[in-house]
């Protein structure tokens, strides 16, 4: 924690070089995780060659270099600072959900400028809510939790359903990212990619008990340093009758967001685990992606 904070006192061009330079580290090191991203992007980009897929996979560890330096400065760095380097599209879709006196649920994805998107949208936003999910380190537990407390009203563990529905039935925003693997309870197969991979459904759930509109909210890292923030126009009929097609919808959106900057997207997670028994354990042979 120190030294993240020394380094946040760089020039931002100075300790993004560090990021990268991290994550050369861990792609060089990590042979477990940079099979499970290989497989990952081999799995969702079968049209690539695989010098392209591998290209891909050592700029996701570039990116996820950075977003252990960004986890800083999303804690530390000053809203001018933040402010400076952002620009931010749509986020007339919230507030006017707000003016009208709805909650909304904030519906974003895992990728690696989360962190320091939260903190900017702190900064254009109403306070809010975020659900966080807990580590298997109790200390990245804390310093995700602390962290996103610089930039929120409350944090909510992402299996309290009922304090995310308490939150939004008190007309709150809740910051809410669902797309990686949950386990078969409350979840359902849905292609990703084209991929079978696990979905909670639960957005369904949560919308509907907690009467409020869903706004898809997505970052991106620019190849300048900058960092882009979208706010998507509210999802129209939502929740529908069918959880499920509510789901594929958020996933088609997702896909089309990932396309645009597919090394940024959290590859290194497991995102096709937990299938029912009939369906092919896309991890069993890593040592073929090492």
């Amino acid at each position: 924690m120190g030294l993240l904070r020394i380094v946040c006192w760089l020039p931002h061009s100075a300790a993004m070089a560090i990021g990268r330079a991290l994550g050369r580290l861990a792609h060089a090191v990590g042979a477990e995780r940079r099979a499970i991203v290989r497989r990952n992007i081999e799995l969702c980009f079968p049209e690539l060659t695989i010098d392209q897929r591998n290209d891909l996979a050592r700029k996701h560890f570039l990116a996820l270099g950075m977003s252990m330096i960004e986890m800083g400065l999303s804690r530390w760095a000053s809203d001018e600072h933040l402010v400076s380097m952002t620009t931010v599209e749509g986020v007339n879709h919230v507030l006017d959900a707000v003016n009208e006196g709805k909650a909304v649920i904030l519906l974003s994805a895992h990728f690696t400028s989360l962190e320091i998107s939260g903190r900017v949208a702190s900064l254009n936003l109403p306070p809010f809510d975020a659900v966080y999910r807990k580590n298997r380190k109790e200390f990245m537990t804390e310093m995700m939790r602390t962290g996103r407390e610089r930039s929120v009203a409350n944090t909510i563990e992402k299996r309290d359903i009922k304090e995310m529905v308490r939150s939004l039935r008190d007309g709150r925003i809740v910051w809410y990212a669902p797309d990686q693997s949950y386990n078969r309870k409350g979840s359902e197969v849905i292609k990703f990619f084209g991929v079978p991979s696990m979905h909670t459904t639960a957005t369904s759930t949560l919308a509907r008990l907690g009467n409020a509109v869903v706004v898809p909210f997505f970052p991106r890292r620019l190849e300048n340093g900058q960092y882009h923030l979208t706010f998507l126009p509210r999802f129209e009929d939502f929740p529908g009758d069918d959880p499920v097609a509510d789901t594929e919808h958020y996933v088609k959106i997702l896909e089309e967001r990932i396309r645009l900057c597919p090394e940024q997207y959290f590859w290194i997670h497991r995102k096709f685990k937990n299938l029912p028994e009939s369906y092919p354990d896309y991890y069993a042979d890593l040592d073929a992606s090492k």
